[in-house]
């Protein structure tokens, strides 16, 4: 995973668990073939490609608020 891809990211999302949950969802899905929302020219892991996309606001999140404490 690039450095300074992750830096970026963490700007868009502070939090590092949602951060965590976010790449690793999307990179699941490039990896079953879904189609990148980023072009690059050079080849990038589904990791990075995932980082991109939240560096460019390609894709979002969004937190449950169903869940009630107990």
């Amino acid at each position: 995973m690039r450095d300074d891809y992750l830096q970026a990211a963490q700007l868009v999302i502070p939090d590092p668990m949602i951060l965590i949950n976010v790449i690793s969802r999307r990179a699941k899905q490039l990896k079953s073939g879904y189609k990148p929302l980023v072009e690059s020219l050079e080849r990038l892991s589904a990791e990075d490609l995932a980082l991109r996309e939240v560096m460019e606001g390609k894709i979002t999140y969004q937190l449950d608020e169903t869940i009630e404490p107990q």
